[in-house]
């Protein structure tokens, strides 16, 4: 009852004494500027503008120029002219989530899509924008996380608390690795954010990847491709504040985030029509600001909390994995998996590059018999690498190097392993067992 009296008393502390408005005295491109009540904004702030036609378009600003205030739209401008008012909202932009979201469909605002009827609102406001947890506050990871997939649970291990990116081009199976980790891992609660997606997949992802048991412990969050880029923006916003929701009520929460790439190229386009210089290719400084605002929020929470487990999925352009935003992401977070056309093209998925996915966690989380088992298989995995193209040459001779014999002995039984199909579950403890064998060594676990 002290949360809900707490939680009236600040809302209505947001009901305004009076309204302001102003007026539209410009639209150039993907921006509205407004005059009239400039000293009452500042960045971040919320107004609806009223068009010809008494629809209501919700706006954020995002910078000021020559005494007026730049607005973006969360909607379509259609039907915005000279003149037309804008009223100023000073409702905090924040969710009302409860446990009543788990199974539901929802857009960047928080509102839901799925047809099922409005949410029930939560007592508690979660801010949409927040800000980290206090480093030195924060736990530490802990503890394995069973990701259903044979080749990370065992080469690229992850724990509690730990973000992880899903490095690819487009093309070579990351939505499909992220329906397999969707399905599989084992989380209390999984916040999936569906940033910039295509209508197409939408669906499919939600039925076919997720499926009702699966969406039952979960909350998707959807801004579609053709939707504006604050729209895009907010969806990844407001996936993190529906972790942060269930962090903080002791849970483990599963985030992912597909994808941050084009969370950037939104980031891009407001960062443009505001005003601001491009550095490099094309994007913004804020981009590179905003990206670890918005990582930093995934992982362990403070002492007595729960921790969130950090999926982000990252299109590389071209393949070129040391492009800017890659780049960028791969400092923030602590490890990458690295999806390569190359090996889905000679038929092996999910067609992860093992010698270059890296995870921070390791060989700290592993016991030395683990450690010692995937260094063993990483030394045959590398070799035979280095020596492909000279075995497929013919120009290798059989005997004149024991360890690229075995290399070569080995390289069929661990393909084999490193390959999974989308509908097969593979079991964290049995996957040394598997490649102990594969190795041909004992293993007692």
């Amino acid at each position: 009852m002290a949360v809900d009296l707490e939680s009236f008393v600040a809302a209505l502390g947001d009901i305004p004494a009076q309204t302001l408005y102003g007026r539209v005295t410009s639209v150039l491109g993907l921006t509205v500027e407004i005059a009239g009540i400039d000293q009452h904004l500042s960045i971040g702030a919320r107004c609806e503008v009223i068009t010809k036609t008494d629809r209501r378009i919700p706006c954020e600003v995002v910078g000021f120029k020559n005494g007026h205030a730049q607005l973006m739209a969360f909607g379509a401008l259609d039907g915005v002219g000279l003149g037309c008012k804008a009223e100023l909202t000073t409702v905090r932009p924040a969710l009302h989530p409860t446990s009543g979201w788990l199974g539901r469909v929802i857009n960047a605002l928080g509102e839901p899509i799925d047809g099922k009827g409005p949410l029930p609102i939560g007592p508690i406001a979660a801010p949409i924008r927040n800000s980290p947890p206090p480093a030195n506050e924060r736990q530490r990871v802990a503890g394995k996380v069973d990701l259903g997939v044979r080749a990370l649970n065992t080469f690229v291990t992850m724990c509690r608390g730990q973000r992880l990116g899903i490095f690819a081009a487009s093309g070579v199976g990351k939505s499909v690795l992220m329906s397999m980790l969707a399905r599989y891992t084992a989380a209390d609660v999984n916040v999936i954010g569906l940033v910039g997606e295509r209508g197409r997949e939408v669906q499919e992802f939600i039925t076919d990847t997720l499926g009702p048991e699966g969406l039952a412990r979960s909350v998707v969050v959807v801004a579609t491709s053709d939707e504006t880029a604050l729209m895009r923006r907010q969806a990844a916003y407001t996936t993190l504040a529906l972790a942060e929701f269930f962090r903080d009520r002791g849970q483990h929460v599963l985030c992912m985030m597909d994808s941050v790439t084009r969370f950037a190229m939104a980031q891009r386009e407001i960062g443009l029509s505001a005003g601001e210089p491009p550095t490099t290719k094309g994007y913004p400084p804020t981009v590179f600001s905003e990206l670890p605002k918005l990582l930093e929020r995934a992982g362990p929470g403070v002492s007595g909390s729960g921790f969130i487990t950090g999926l982000f999925t990252v299109l590389v352009e071209g393949d070129d994995h040391d492009e800017p935003v890659a780049d960028a992401v791969r400092g923030i977070l602590d490890g990458h998996i690295v999806l390569e056309r190359s090996i889905g093209e000679r038929g092996r998925y999910p067609a992860i590059n093992i010698l270059r996915s890296v995870s921070r966690t390791l060989p700290a989380c592993n016991s030395e018999a683990e450690n010692a088992l995937i260094t063993r298989a990483r030394r045959y995995i590398s070799t035979y690498d280095d020596m492909a193209e000279m075995i497929r040459l013919g120009a290798y001779r059989k005997g004149s190097d024991t360890v690229v014999d075995e290399a070569i002995r080995l390289n069929e039984p661990l393909e084999k392993f490193l390959s999974q199909k989308p509908e097969e579950r593979a079991n964290l403890a049995e996957g040394y067992a598997e490649l102990a064998a594969v190795l041909g060594e004992p293993w007692n676990g």
